[in-house]
């Protein structure tokens, strides 16, 4: 097996086309106060340690679950432009080991937006476990809220 097809084997890619335009969707994304109001799936809240959003910076927070489960988190920050996007390294909790490189990118569609999420797991076990679970339907979960706050951004 070559490299390309070991990087395929443990790549997710989500999308969605966000009903906002892209400034109110890049203010979402980059904005410390707003951030942690809309990441994660539905029923899910973010406590924030640290955040830092720029290139270079970090977000350390727990995602708590519904049922008060918590999940440690932390994202390092690499590209941080408007018009390349977001690449960020995802760890297990706070210099945790790490679980994925990601990225975000936003495509402006005339007042819309459409979102690409990658994510890269370190191997192929951990992208099954991801996909076992659901992974790829809790990042669209997400980006559904994502799209609320924007439109409610919007609507004040």
């Amino acid at each position: 097996m070559n490299m390309a097809d070991t990087i395929a084997d443990r790549t997710m890619v989500i999308e969605r086309v966000i009903d906002a335009p892209l400034n109110r969707v890049w203010s979402a994304w980059t904005d410390p106060n707003a951030l942690p109001r809309w990441w994660g799936p539905e029923g899910f809240s973010c406590r924030t340690a640290r955040i830092d959003l720029r290139e270079g910076g970090e977000w350390v927070f727990d995602m708590i679950g519904p049922d008060g489960t918590v999940y440690p988190n932390h994202h390092r920050y690499h590209l941080f432009d408007r018009q390349s996007g977001i690449d960020y390294t995802l760890h297990w909790g706070e210099n945790g080991p790490k679980h994925a490189d990601a990225s975000a990118r936003f495509e402006d569609l005339g007042g819309r937006t459409k979102v690409t999420l990658t994510m890269t797991f370190v191997t192929t076990a951990e992208y099954e476990t991801a996909i076992g679970f659901g992974a790829a339907e809790l990042g669209q979960e997400t980006l559904a809220k994502l799209e609320r706050f924007a439109g409610e951004e919007i609507s004040r």
